[in-house]
């Protein structure tokens, strides 16, 4: 098990979360009268997001090796990247609907699109699909990463026939003509949406677990030494980006993509987990890796915890008592809670569920490499 990518994971899932806090934080000095939050960051915390496509990349290709090739590689490979994702996030999503249907007026537009079933079925098929306003996102927003999700593992599974490397290689050179097809032609989505160079980062990702498979190992000082690096482009793109907003086009992968690759190489390129397993490892470490295994559920979970944190401190009339970063925390650490107690009592059993069922008909699988709880 590779510990360090378990607690990125923890890290990367923990970012959003602490983003999208900012927004209900403001939100709630506006209600409640507290203090308003003071602008910038010191990290763009969205940024967590770029870190999971890093991770996905990696991930996607350690847990693939006994598939690549293999008879009925590509269904294996699908069924368990389908039970990993699709469950829980069909789960939240038909919760976001039944809101978006009860009470529109709380959601905004979204509570329209809840009445369009053309864009409610592209929404649950990770179909990109615009907005009126032309975003393509889908109506549970937070799904736009798993649109991407969803069409790299598609274009790996294909892949997958050629062998490892030879996946990794078609899945590199479909995402960079794609990149530059969306640069030159400027194609109507959903094409457009798979062709924005955030896509660049999976193939980043997939190389470090090349590198990873290939028997690359760095030692501790080059490790710490990429960390640094890593860490300190993500404060030099809060500082050249606001920290506020996300990034469109090339800016991107370059400026949060890459520091997200070193990070991500730091905690992949050493030794895996002992045989003490997590067991072993100091307590905040631990609690990391237990995290990490939740972040999935954190991801899709936290804007409910966040709104119903929110909520609770209004009501409590602790609104006012609490400073912006006071209320941040608390609703933050309402989110991982929840978060924690979904993984174990519902994303979890449903993975594990769905997964069986799928493999009843594409056949047993064969031990993949164990990189985390979750990605067996």
């Amino acid at each position: 098990m590779l510990v360090f990518i378990q607690v990125l994971r923890a890290v990367a899932a923990t970012m959003v979360v602490w983003h999208h806090a900012r927004h209900e934080a403001g939100l709630l000095a506006a209600r409640g009268g507290g203090a308003a939050l003071a602008p910038g960051t010191l990290l763009p915390w969205w940024a967590g997001v770029d870190l999971f496509f890093v991770i996905s990349g990696l991930v996607i290709v350690l847990a693939s090796r006994s598939l690549a090739g293999a008879p009925g590689g590509r269904g294996r490979f699908l069924a368990h990247r389908i039970a990993r994702v699709v469950p829980l996030y069909w789960l939240t999503t038909a919760l976001y609907l039944a809101l978006a249907l009860a009470a529109p007026g709380l959601l905004g537009e979204a509570g329209s699109l809840g009445r369009d079933p053309a864009f409610v079925a592209a929404s649950f098929l990770f179909w990109p699909m615009a907005r009126p306003d032309g975003s393509l996102q889908p109506l549970y927003g937070l799904g736009w990463t798993l649109n991407y999700e969803m069409a790299f593992y598609a274009l790996f599974a294909l892949g997958l026939g050629f062998g490892l490397r030879g996946a990794v290689a078609w899945l590199g050179g479909v995402l960079v003509a794609l990149v530059a097809l969306g640069a030159l032609l400027a194609p109507p989505p959903p094409l457009a949406f798979w062709a924005d160079p955030i896509v660049l980062e999976f193939a980043l990702g997939a190389g470090l677990g090349l590198a990873r498979l290939a028997g690359l190992r760095l030692p501790s000082g080059a490790r710490i030494a990429l960390a640094l690096l890593g860490l300190a482009g993500m404060l030099g793109a809060a500082w050249h980006l606001g920290g506020e907003g996300e990034v469109p086009g090339f800016a991107r992968p370059l400026l949060v993509g890459l520091p997200a690759g070193l990070l991500v190489a730091a905690a992949a390129l050493g030794p895996g987990l002992g045989r003490g397993g997590i067991a072993a490892l100091p307590t905040p470490l631990r609690a990391l890796a237990v995290l990490g295994d939740a972040s999935y559920a954190l991801y899709l979970t936290h804007p409910f915890a966040l709104r119903a944190g929110r909520e609770a401190l209004l009501r409590l009339g602790l609104a006012s008592a609490l400073s912006p970063w006071g209320a941040m925390a608390a609703m933050t650490g309402l989110a991982l809670l929840a978060a924690v107690a979904v993984h174990r009592l519902v994303e979890r059993p449903l993975t594990r569920s769905v997964r069986g069922f799928l493999e009843n008909r594409v056949g047993p699988s064969r031990r993949p490499v164990f990189i985390g709880r979750e990605d067996r």
